[in-house]
Parts: C-alpha cells; sequence; structure tokens
C-alpha cells in the first residue's frame, strides 16, 4: 500500500526530531565526514553516533560511502530537497 505525501513528509521529519541528529546533520551539511570525525566534533562515542547515524540511514537523510575500512557520511541532498519542498506546502502565502 502506498504511502500519501504527508505521510512520507511525517516519516521524515520524525527522524529530525532529535538534537544529536540535527547537529550530525548540521555538520554534514558542511561537507562529508567519517564517524572518527562526527564524534569528536560531537563529543560523542562511537555507539551513540552510529546509533543516530543508522535512524539518519533508515530515514534515507544520510547516505554512507565505504572508504578502505571506514564509511565517510553526506547528507542526502535529494531527501534534504524534498523534506523543504513538503514544509513549504504547508507554509502560508503571502
Amino acid at each position: 500500500m502506498a504511502r500519501s505525501p504527508l505521510s512520507e513528509l511525517a516519516a521524515g521529519f520524525s527522524f529530525l526530531g532529535d538534537p544529536t541528529r540535527l547537529g550530525i546533520l548540521k555538520l554534514l551539511a558542511a561537507g562529508p565526514k567519517n564517524v572518527t570525525a562526527l564524534c569528536d566534533a560531537l563529543g560523542l562515542k562511537q555507539p551513540t553516533l552510529s546509533h543516530h547515524l543508522g535512524l539518519l540511514r533508515m530515514g534515507r537523510l544520510v547516505i554512507g560511502t565505504r572508504t578502505g575500512k571506514s564509511v565517510v557520511y553526506a547528507t542526502d541532498a535529494a531527501a534534504m530537497k524534498a523534506l523543504a519542498a513538503g514544509l513549504a506546502k504547508l507554509t502560508p502565502r503571502k
């Protein structure tokens, strides 16, 4: 069964309801980073960061690319644009 556009939008925003995940997205908006760089910048332990990255990946807001033994994460530009466009549709026009 296909989900409605509003259901898709709500699902995307549900992944943004945590300050840690917003912090991750803010850092990744400046450019791709690996787990070590994210842990250092946010002062988090690796298991905590991995949990939040897993949720962001599940929400398709970030993508991970394996480089050797590490994974470099970046925001999924298309998903972020879709969330912004969905929010714009809910904003009153003047």
